[in-house]
């Protein structure tokens, strides 16, 4: 090759390694070498925010804004994402062209000196960036002290080890590919605590259009996840990009059928609406809409009072 693919990411470990998966799945797919490849690390808003909660400094593109910008600008050709960072519009210019095959989907516990959410004792600290995770924790456990958790693993688990806290929740899929999964003292059923839309899942951005990269990554695209993803994000899209309200959904494909389940909270936990809804893998985009605005007519107006930027 005249030039190397050059990748945009985070610099977390986590987002390094990540990056890394499709240059080897790149790799595989078109017999090429690891020179062949740069890995660009690039600092998001979201890396640098540690003080606050992401909703109130800017919610979702947090972390994928400087590198969409350096996509759009040419200094990178492709860009690697955690699906479930993904604003829902994404950018004129740019699209999501191939989804990697998603991993374990669930959330997970991890104790400092208890195994369960269940033996914590009452008003024990847990940390948690995520308003949907806090949502469904104060479901679980009204009792406990809630505080804002930011960073990535490595600095959850430090600050966790430290006594910070006495729990913390985290993504599955992220200890897996970091190798650390057997931190997590209790896998959390998907079921009664839903993930977060595209969690678990890699996702690839290119510039639209682009005609040297976009048959490399279509080379790597996963169907059924570039499916289940494309649902999840409309039922997000249909509950506004924006909205402050947690927000879970989870869509399966067992061969032509599809699956979903989908969930809105308010912050504190007290408000819960869900749906699941079961039908033909091709009627999944609008399955997954009509499923929102079922949600959105069954709680009213005043569910979301308060919750919009």
């Amino acid at each position: 090759m005249t030039q190397p693919i050059r990748i945009g990411t985070r610099g977390s470990r986590l987002a390094l390694a990540q990056a890394e998966e499709v240059r080897a799945r790149l790799m595989a797919a078109h017999g090429l070498r690891e020179e062949d490849f740069a890995i660009t690390v690039l600092s998001t808003s979201g890396d640098r925010i540690q003080d606050r909660a992401l909703s109130e400094a800017g919610g979702k593109g947090l972390f994928t804004k400087e590198i969409e910008e350096a996509l759009l600008d040419g200094r990178v050709d492709l860009a690697v994402h955690s699906s479930k960072d993904m604003a829902t519009r994404v950018p004129d210019g740019l699209a999501l062209a191939a989804y990697l095959p998603r991993e374990d989907v669930r959330d997970v516990f991890i104790g400092r000196s208890v195994s369960r959410i269940a033996d914590l004792p009452h008003g024990a600290r847990v940390g948690s960036a995520s308003l949907r995770r806090q949502a469904l924790l104060r479901r679980i456990r009204p009792d406990l002290e809630l505080v804002i958790f930011r960073g990535n693993v490595q600095t959850r688990l430090a600050k966790l080890a430290a006594g910070e806290v006495e729990g913390t929740l985290l993504a599955l899929a992220g200890l897996k590919r970091l190798g650390d999964a057997e931190v997590a003292s209790e896998i959390l059923d998907s079921a009664s605590f839903p993930p977060a839309p595209g969690q678990g899942a890699i996702c690839i951005q290119i510039r639209d259009g682009d005609g040297r990269i976009a048959p490399l990554v279509a080379a790597v695209d996963h169907a059924d996840t570039h499916g289940v993803l494309a649902a999840e994000r409309a039922f997000l899209a249909v509950l506004d990009g924006s909205c402050r309200t947690p927000i879970a959904a989870h869509g399966t494909l067992k061969g032509d059928q599809f699956r979903f389940h989908g969930m809105i909270l308010t912050p504190d936990g007290a408000r819960m609406h869900e749906t699941h809804v079961e039908g033909s893998r091709a009627d999944a985009l609008r399955m997954a809409e009509d499923a929102a605005l079922r949600l959105v007519a069954e709680a009213g107006a005043e569910f979301f009072e308060g919750w919009r930027r």
